[in-house]
């Protein structure tokens, strides 16, 4: 419900999200770069992959977890899941491409200015590497999709989600890696997604956006594909990750990946299960003995979000 959505996205970005940034960009964090005493000499993490990410994508699974499936997307004798796709496509589509707008300058905004020639190259790779990474993403997953999914259809969600993990993977190393490398971390991106979307689903955990694996998982690739791939020529230091020699790099990256996740993981938890004993996750006000659920549209916001055609009911009956 609304005042729950406020409490944990206020938590998160004023709380949670502040202590991981400080950690990997501030001058005195122990994972940052910009510290000359940082652990291993600080985790490569450009514009977030898991600062931003990672951090939202363990929170969002912890979250799921605790307020549970939705009702219909498991049956009840099997525990298969049970297909709940989204009322519009073209709405995915559109906001997708917002988003991927939105990233490139994300990205190439973080080097925080364009004060020289070498500074607007930069920019300028950074958009190349994150258009790349997205594109791969999109197009390695949505063939995934075609060939191991139940209806071997193109299917324009797995297309959408597969950009976003190539957007999330190549967050971390955009600045910092070639861009043959990003074509290969997008492309490893919509492998993690498409792999960790199946395992939280096998988990019967429903996680509705695939939050998890997009943010979470790819998050996580996105700071290890960092560690590996960042080239002397265009890291910090002059000093480039495990294939090109520096170990340490990879070292910090994991590290950090287990303490972000611990961290989010644990404050989130504590909160979700606090608004979950206040009863606050789930609008349980119209659920009757005869289990008809209205839309939280109608209960909670008195207008429509989607369309209905005529006759159509104004609730959905529970199995």
């Amino acid at each position: 419900m609304l005042p729950a959505y406020l409490i944990i996205s206020s938590l998160i970005t004023g709380f949670i999200y502040p202590v991981v940034a400080h950690w990997a960009w501030s001058s005195t964090g122990w994972a940052s770069t910009a510290n000359p005493n940082a652990f291993l000499g600080g985790v490569q993490d450009f514009a977030g992959s898991g600062v931003v990410h990672m951090t939202g994508g363990v929170s969002g699974l912890c979250g799921a977890i605790i307020v549970g499936p939705r009702i219909g997307r498991f049956d009840e004798q099997s525990k298969t899941p049970i297909p709940l796709p989204g009322h519009s496509s073209v709405l995915q589509v559109l906001g997708t491409f917002i988003l991927w707008l939105g990233w490139c300058g994300f990205n190439m905004g973080s080097t925080l200015s364009i004060s020289s020639v070498a500074v607007a190259t930069q920019a300028g790779r950074i958009l190349m590497c994150t258009s790349l990474s997205g594109a791969m993403g999109g197009v390695l997953t949505v063939c995934i999709d075609r060939f191991t999914s139940p209806s071997r259809a193109w299917d324009v969600a797995a297309m959408c989600n597969g950009i976003l993990s190539g957007l999330v993977s190549i967050t971390a190393g955009c600045a910092t890696t070639a861009t043959w490398a990003a074509v290969l971390i997008g492309g490893t991106g919509a492998l993690v997604y498409t792999s960790a979307s199946s395992l939280v689903l096998k988990a019967k955990i429903d996680d509705p956006l695939d939050a998890f694996a997009v943010h979470g998982a790819c998050g996580a690739w996105g700071v290890i594909a960092s560690a590996l791939f960042s080239t002397d020529t265009y890291s910090k230091g002059g000093k480039g990750g495990l294939f090109y020699g520096d170990g340490d790099k990879l070292g910090a990256a994991v590290v950090f990946i287990l303490a972000v996740s611990a961290w989010s993981a644990t404050l989130s938890t504590a909160v979700f299960l606090l608004l979950s004993r206040l009863k606050m996750l789930r609008d349980t006000s119209h659920l009757g003995g005869h289990k008809v659920v209205e839309r939280l549209d109608d209960s909670q916001h008195a207008g429509q979000a989607y369309p209905r055609s005529s006759g159509t009911a104004s609730a959905v009956t529970a199995s």
